[in-house]
């Protein structure tokens, strides 16, 4: 297992202490400029967020993969707003024009009011469900050599039939989160990456563990990401400096809002634990934001911040999504020590697992 070092990019210059890159305007310059960023700190891949009003992500996904050669891109995408005949052929082009960089993240929307901005009036649940059989679909167009009926509960199709087949085979990968039984139950049946918050390390073995066995009877063996956002700086007490002040100007902004699902909701509980886990692991901010998104903070030196990240890799965490509260800045710092003691460290305990495998 070689580690994947994921970022996040956006399409709006950000404006000081940033806790999302999703705006809602659009600056081609800038953009350009962010995926570089990230290709020249050494990331593998970006997400590329959704939300119901904000740029549309193949589009952005497409603008950037033509600037850049080896980022690829994890494209947000929510069952259900399109056709899902039209979401492969659209994932199956893209995949091809930007030689084999597509991966799809599967989302059921943020919350009902924002679905419903886009007129999709399915509640929570029935929107897994309809994500199930979307997924299914997305599949089989990808995959048959012949048109196929399909009569669903919320898709029916006549003959239908893509000529583009993707790149990658069988297909991209498709990531997931989520904490509900309707998200892990679809998870668990269609998708290759169960993507997690950053938790406590007990917390995520247990997690890990749980998933393994309900993607088992399906016969997948499903990889994970990890998000953290790492706060780091020569030495330890500059980190923890820095992270008080971040935490200072994110609370000064009034953002929280409560959690808006139940991975925030998990999230804000483990917070209500303490403000430090396992050393490293820091979730105040988490708490002063409704834990929205990625807000798992790691403190530390790189050099800490590394070791503590290899904790999970370790457990069988594949991938790591990885980004700051200085969106540019950070993804260039995070490229100079950061990411390269992760590969390193990762190397290290694949070649002793290699080593000790009978």
């Amino acid at each position: 297992m070689s580690v994947r070092i994921i970022g996040m990019i956006g399409v709006e210059p950000p404006q000081g202490t940033t806790l999302h890159v999703i705006g809602g305007g659009v600056s081609a310059p800038f953009l350009r400029t962010f995926a570089q960023a990230h290709e020249a700190a050494g990331f593998d891949q970006v997400l590329v967020g959704y939300y119901s009003s904000s740029a549309e992500g193949f589009t952005v996904a497409s603008h950037a993969a033509a600037h850049t050669t080896t980022l690829s891109y994890l494209i947000a995408h929510r069952p259900g707003i399109v056709s899902p005949t039209l979401a492969a052929r659209a994932a199956a082009t893209f995949d091809h024009l930007s030689g084999g960089r597509l991966a799809l993240h599967i989302i059921a929307g943020v919350s009902d009011r924002e679905q419903e901005s886009e007129g999709d009036f399915l509640k929570k649940d029935a929107r897994y469900e309809r994500a199930a059989e979307y997924l299914s679909v997305l599949r089989r167009v990808w995959t048959l050599d012949k048109p196929f009926d399909h009569e669903g509960r919320y898709y029916q199709f006549r003959g239908a039939w893509s000529a583009v087949k993707p790149l990658q085979q069988p297909a991209p990968p498709i990531f997931f989160g989520g904490s509900s039984e309707g998200a892990l139950a679809m998870g668990a049946e269609h998708c290759d990456v169960f993507a997690l918050f950053g938790e406590p390390l007990k917390d995520t073995a247990e997690r890990i563990a749980d998933f393994r066995r309900r993607a088992a009877p399906f016969g997948r063996h499903p990889g994970f990401n990890i998000s953290f956002r790492p706060i780091i700086a020569a030495t330890e007490g500059q980190a923890w400096d820095k992270a008080h002040r971040v935490l200072s100007d994110l609370e000064g902004a009034n953002l929280s809002r409560g959690p808006q699902d139940q991975s925030a909701k998990r999230l804000l509980e483990i917070a209500a634990r303490g403000d430090t886990h396992d050393e490293r692991l820091w979730l105040p901010i988490a708490r002063a934001t409704g834990a929205k998104g990625n807000t798992s903070c790691l403190v530390g030196t790189p050099e800490q911040v590394a070791r503590a990240m290899l904790e999970y890799y370790r457990l069988g965490v594949g991938s790591f999504l990885i980004r700051g509260f200085d969106p540019v800045e950070d993804t260039t710092e995070f490229g100079r020590e950061l990411i390269p003691m992760l590969r390193e460290g990762a190397a290290r305990i694949d070649a002793q697992a290699a080593i000790t495998q009978p």
